[in-house]
């Protein structure tokens, strides 16, 4: 009788634990697909948001050109660009979010792009606040985008900062880690296998259980009207997530809080140095034809304008369909400027088809993001020439005349 309580005993305890880790299963299941559904949403409307900064910042930048420095109204034009970047700024954060951002990882050493930030962070988080950077021999190379890594960093300590009152500390540590299985059971969205660890604690005010479940929704915050977006860590979530990895939280209410990402291990592979960009003060104007396919008439007419005065021949077609018949028309074409997705034929296909036709033009794809599946396609690649919107004039002639004259992103224009 002893034996059978102890049993039946044991069977009580391990149905409860069973219980116990469905019920937490089913929570990270519905916390992951109500962001999955939040993300599509933000990406979407972020796309059709830079169609309209796009024609927006450039029309105005136009417009200052034909103005002479004397005017009044050039100031009032000039507030409207810079509110233009400002929401350019807004979307690009929601499209990290929903990750749909053009993005180029490559093998990075984490703790030099720790301790090449760690002076402006602390001019960033003040004297009374003291940050520490805690460095490990024998790190492996991340698999990342060092532009996003360096927007991971800034927003975790910005949020850090934040969450303490008066005097605390900061600190930033970077470790090897390796997930098992067990853990990608209990931490669903991350996956077995080598990382990169970068953490970041602090001492502040720390939370409860129920803003931790919120806290990468875009536009969720606990500050005071007025003190940020609500979209830094939300950018912070997207960035990790599109580039393989895993961010992790604890917080206790005052005890601080601790944000852990996991981002790929790259293996042996070394670390690329970034190259220079050089940005000439003016582009001189180019030459050949363009054919330019874009379904938002707006976008359309305004890239057919810049491209005009800087001396192109542009055809234009509003799909894909339409661009098979112009470029038969216009006979050769130097280059295929084209956006991604559009009715009828997707800007990868265009192009396939124009291959025939057309097998010495260069093609320069435009979007407001990418998703996985053209990614999967080609369109986002060391090969590739992309232009993200919302886009300014210089970096649309930038891109062209690099385009058409075979030369990288980051070479500069002779002269």
């Amino acid at each position: 009788m002893l034996a059978s309580g102890c049993h039946a005993l044991t069977y009580v305890h391990e149905l409860r634990g069973a219980e116990e880790a469905l019920r937490r299963s089913q929570e990270q299941l519905l916390q992951a697909q109500k962001m999955e559904a939040v993300g599509r949403l933000a990406g979407g409307i972020a796309h059709d948001f830079n169609n309209l900064l796009t024609v927006i910042g450039n029309y105005t930048s136009l417009a200052l050109e034909a103005l002479p420095e004397q005017e009044a109204v050039r100031e009032d034009l000039l507030e409207v660009r810079r509110a233009s970047e400002r929401a350019s700024a807004l979307t690009r954060q929601l499209l990290a979010f929903s990750r749909r951002q053009v993005m180029q990882p490559r093998a990075l050493d984490l703790q030099a792009v720790v301790q090449d930030m760690a002076a402006m962070l602390r001019r960033l988080i003040g004297e009374e606040i003291v940050l520490g950077v805690k460095t490990r021999p024998g790190l492996g190379y991340a698999l990342a985008d060092p532009v996003q890594v360096e927007q991971i960093l800034l927003n975790l300590v910005v949020n850090a900062r934040d969450a303490i009152a008066g005097r605390g500390s900061i600190a930033i540590e970077c470790a090897n880690a390796d997930l098992d299985e067990e853990f990608a059971r209990l931490h669903r969205g991350s996956r077995p296998g080598a990382y990169v660890m970068l953490a970041v604690s602090d001492t502040g005010t720390g939370m409860d259980a129920e803003t931790q479940a919120r806290i990468f929704e875009p536009f969720f915050t606990t500050k005071e009207q007025g003190r940020g977006t609500g979209l830094g860590l939300a950018t912070v979530y997207g960035i990790v997530k599109q580039s393989g990895g895993y961010i992790a939280v604890y917080s206790e209410v005052g005890r601080g809080t601790v944000f852990r990402v996991y981002l790929p291990r790259a293996g042996t592979e070394q670390p690329t140095p970034l190259a220079p960009l050089a940005v000439p003060l003016a582009l001189p104007a180019g030459n050949g034809t363009i054919l330019l396919v874009e379904d938002e008439a707006n976008v359309r007419g305004l890239v057919e304008k810049v491209l005009g005065r800087h001396g192109y021949t542009v055809v234009t077609a509003t799909d894909g369909k339409d661009a098979l018949v112009q470029a038969a028309a216009a006979g050769r074409v130097d280059l295929i400027l084209t956006d991604v997705v559009m009715p009828h034929l997707s800007g990868p296909e265009l192009v396939d088809r124009l291959r025939l036709s057309q097998p010495t033009a260069k093609v320069v794809y435009m979007s407001g993001y990418t998703d996985d599946a053209m990614i999967d396609r080609g369109v986002v690649g060391p090969e590739v020439t992309f232009l993200a919107k919302p886009f300014n004039t210089r970096d649309l002639l930038k891109t062209v005349r690099d385009a058409l004259e075979g030369r990288r992103a980051a070479e500069p224009i002779p002269g």
